[in-house]
């Protein structure tokens, strides 16, 4: 397994994105490293495959935008980081996410890369793109943890 420790601050594409959950950390954490409920509260993703407990060198496949992506765990910190990478249609994407306590909850922030020929022939709307696709994620995490699910 290749060593990833960050997103591709080289890559043409790059988004940056957060929120504030008035939620406590165990569930916003909760939500989102249980993988295999995604669909349930995200309905961007329509299904995962998980066979074991997320962690590091752990591999899990899910679908999104009609593509099914096999992302690779690269790096867990419980209740304050993840970073995972996969590549599906030439793009490679570097996803890291953060958790950290705030006077009204948690800040949940999340910085992915992509790069690839697909991103460097069209890097505008492969950006907005991921930029659509971060802020509907980070919305939908905020809706499940603030109403408790």
């Amino acid at each position: 397994m290749t060593t990833v420790t960050n997103i591709d601050v080289t890559a043409p594409v790059i988004a940056r994105h957060d929120i504030e959950i008035h939620a406590p950390l165990d569930r916003v954490w909760g939500l989102h490293i249980e993988v295999s409920a995604w669909p349930t509260w995200n309905p961007d993703i329509t299904d995962v495959i998980m066979d074991q407990p997320l962690a590091p060198g752990v591999t899990f496949r899910w679908q999104t935008a009609g593509l099914t992506i096999q992302s690779t765990v690269h790096t867990m910190a419980e209740h304050e980081r993840i970073l995972w990478s996969g590549t599906v249609a030439g793009i490679t994407g570097v996803h890291e996410w953060t958790f950290t306590e705030s006077p009204d909850g948690i800040r949940v922030a999340t910085e992915e890369s992509w790069s690839g020929e697909p991103v460097s022939a069209n890097v505008a709307a492969m950006q907005a793109g991921l930029d659509q696709s971060l802020v509907s994620w980070l919305r939908h995490l905020k809706t499940a943890a603030e109403a408790g699910t």
